[in-house]
């Protein structure tokens, strides 16, 4: 037994060196810097961020570099480091609406006070392969930040003004709680399923999102705004007695505006369904926000039909740390459980074997009996 232990770890180590064989890659190709992946794989790096619960653009780059570009694994790395940092607080609530606005677009209103701001999209891009890039052209200038100077009203809003919508202050508690903190119990609150949301797998709230539109849990999405763009973080210091900023942060904030027929409490207007990631993520903020939306279903007296609108579905599968982690767990030796499995299987063909035989012999028999009788 010893020697297969020593066996197995001789085997583990010899595979974490080709792993790291595998990660360097040809030798005569330069080593990707985290640099490099900071400023060219940004949107990669965003994810991680985001998903991984933690905000470090380095450490981000550090992660996707580790991971030889899985970004799920990745994001199992940073949230890992995650769990190491201390808590000393936490932020005051972020004032999206003072946002310095790199990008901002709005599906519902063309002339918006503060104007459309396209910013660095691929939306207009004709998906065709640039073959141009191959030869790695360098772009006059270094890296700029183009946008609004000053913050810019939202559509929310813009639509709260004329009673139009739901208010904001009626949808989140005072105290939002923490998911890291706190276990989750059925049912949740909106705050606590935004935690969850937020830091969710986008590809999982993407098929979600897009089943609403398909008419599973259909609510008739507008994309009332998306905004990209840096927001201050503050942390109130009892000592000084005021909140202090401690930077600024890059997020994507989505308004996803719902038709609403009514109740016996509330006249018709439009709902809402919201989503922030952190870095540039607006596909991630957009499906967020279709999921949060489905998930209020009970909250607005609407039938719980689809999937989306299940919330214990919803959260208890949109983890991909958690996912991941039970899916490959399935890697791992599972020798005692299979042979207990096998055996009885095993014995179960030999019943079924054996009624067969009696079922065959009882049939022999039957027939001897009707020919006697003819």
């Amino acid at each position: 037994m010893y020697v297969a232990v020593k066996g197995g770890e001789a085997a583990i180590d010899n595979a974490h060196r080709l792993l790291a064989d595998r990660r360097r890659g040809d030798r005569s190709v330069p080593a990707l810097t985290l640099d490099q992946i900071m400023e060219q794989f940004a949107l990669g790096v965003d994810r991680v961020m985001s998903e991984g619960s933690l905000y470090d653009r380095r450490l981000a780059a550090l992660a996707v570099k580790q991971a030889r570009g899985d970004l799920i694994e990745a994001i199992f790395l940073v949230r890992a480091y995650r769990t190491t940092l201390p808590r000393f607080g936490y932020a005051e609530p972020v004032e999206t609406g003072r946002m310095l606005v790199e990008r901002r677009i709005s599906a519902c209103y063309k002339d918006l006070p503060g104007g459309q701001l396209l910013g660095p999209t691929f939306d207009y891009t004709h998906r065709l392969l640039d073959e141009e890039l191959d030869g790695d052209p360098e772009v006059e200038g270094g890296r700029t930040r183009e946008g609004a100077a000053e913050p810019v009203a939202s559509v929310a809003d813009i639509l709260d003004g004329e009673g139009l919508i739901e208010t904001d202050g009626d949808l989140l508690p005072a105290e939002p709680g923490d998911i890291t903190q706190t276990p989750m119990e059925f049912p949740l609150s909106r705050a606590m399923r935004l935690q969850s949301l937020s830091r969710g797998d986008e590809g999982f709230l993407l098929a979600l999102g897009y089943s609403t539109q398909r008419g599973y849990a259909r609510s008739h999405p507008f994309a009332g705004e998306i905004r990209i763009g840096e927001v201050e973080v503050e942390v109130f210091v009892p000592e000084l007695g005021f909140a202090v900023p401690l930077g600024r942060v890059q997020v994507t904030e989505c308004q996803m505006v719902n038709q609403f027929k009514g109740s016996a409490k509330a006249p018709p207007q439009f709902t809402r369904g919201y989503g922030l990631v952190f870095g540039q993520s607006e596909r991630k903020a957009m499906a967020m926000a279709l999921c949060d939306r489905a998930l209020r279903a009970e909250e607005l007296g609407e039938d719980v039909v689809a999937p989306p609108q299940d919330q214990e579905f919803v959260i208890s599968h949109c983890d991909n740390v958690q996912a991941t982690g039970f899916v490959e767990h399935l890697k791992l030796p599972h020798y005692v459980d299979f042979q207990a499995e096998l055996g009885l299987v095993r014995q179960m063909r030999a019943e079924y074997a054996a009624r067969q035989a009696d079922s065959r012999s009882g049939d022999v028999v039957a027939d001897e009996v009707q020919e006697a009788a003819e």
